[in-house]
């Protein structure tokens, strides 16, 4: 029933002919049943595949069905693709932004061609822009510990203060993505040891608590002025509904004017920081992926770049060929 009331609340208007109508909405409950994808993917993977409708209509002259789908060129694919780039002209499409319109197209004709319904090999000759390779930006340990220890103290409210404190470190010392935070119940952290935590596409896993993230959540279970009901959601906001994520996104944009942190400091820096931190300290790469519900390995290991990045930093400075450079370069001065 949630799905299917998620179904008709997220849908976009199809503009397509009765059979490609049918299969659209097999390919939607494919999404929510077996995938089971994440809300957010939901809605961009369905915006898109209505968008090539709508495209489509214009571009072909009419509606197009699954026969139409089957005939599509690559240029026709490429022609889409031109138009989504230069949709909204004041700001174009970034790399990013096409190769998910390009992964939103790729799974529904992936759908067609599994479930027998269409064949069409155009779009596997459709290649993904280059996407610019980016490492996670964590924070220091010094830094990290700052927004957790100042974290009660902003708020005039106790019980807010605690609620944010409790929410920040279990950023930071369970690696939870904010999603993932929010939708905690009572039950998920009601074990000393262990919390229960559904991730991307309603997977679960387990991960460890620390001592002073148990401590934390007790905390503001204790001083939280509403009734925490089975099945309702761990963190309030004031009016007593479950708290907005941009709550916690504006908090960490006060801390970073507070504390001196970079523009990177974000709630999801704590869980990069988390991953980072550990694996500075020895931690195994496996079982960083198991805590973080990374699905592949390859996820996990952008955070052996930062590590190597740091490394090279201390080494710079420490090696004795850096110090001398260093020496000479304050006797210039002089």
């Amino acid at each position: 029933m949630a799905q299917a009331a998620f179904h008709n609340e997220h849908s976009q208007a199809i503009e397509a002919r009765p059979d490609a109508l049918k299969a659209v909405e097999d390919w939607r409950r494919y999404l929510l049943t077996e995938r089971r994808v994440s809300p957010h993917t939901f809605s961009a993977y369905d915006r898109e595949v209505a968008g090539l409708f709508s495209f489509l209509k214009e571009h072909l002259g009419s509606a197009a069905g699954l026969e139409e789908l089957r005939h599509l060129s690559p240029a026709d694919f490429r022609s889409y693709l031109a138009y989504r780039r230069t949709q909204f002209r004041e700001t174009p499409l970034s790399n990013r932004s096409m190769a998910r319109v390009l992964s939103s197209l790729k799974s529904y004709f992936r759908y067609l061609d599994r479930a027998g319904i269409v064949s069409n090999a155009a779009l596997g000759a459709m290649r993904a822009p280059k996407i610019p390779h980016a490492i996670p930006k964590p924070l220091s340990i010094g830094e990290a510990r700052k927004v957790v220890q100042e974290t009660a103290s902003m708020s005039g409210e106790e019980w807010i203060g605690a609620r944010d404190n409790a929410l920040l470190i279990l950023l930071y010392g369970c690696g939870l993505r904010i999603g993932e935070a929010l939708s905690l119940t009572l039950e998920d952290v009601l074990d000393a040891d262990m919390l229960r935590v559904r991730g991307k596409g309603d997977k679960t896993r387990v991960v460890p608590v620390l001592p002073a993230v148990s401590e934390a959540l007790n905390t503001y279970i204790d001083l939280c002025p509403f009734h925490l009901e089975a099945g309702r959601p761990l963190f309030l906001g004031v009016r007593g509904g479950r708290l907005n994520p941009r709550i916690t996104q504006r908090l960490m944009q006060y801390l970073r004017g507070a504390l001196g942190l970079p523009e990177t400091a974000t709630p999801h820096a704590l869980r990069h920081s988390f991953a980072t931190h550990l694996l500075s300290n020895g931690g195994d790469l496996r079982a960083i992926q198991k805590l973080l519900g990374h699905a592949s390995l390859s996820t996990t290991q952008m955070y052996t770049e930062v590590d190597s990045d740091r490394l090279m930093a201390v080494y710079e400075q420490a090696h004795p060929r850096e110090k001398m450079k260093q020496r000479e370069r304050a006797s210039k001065e002089k």
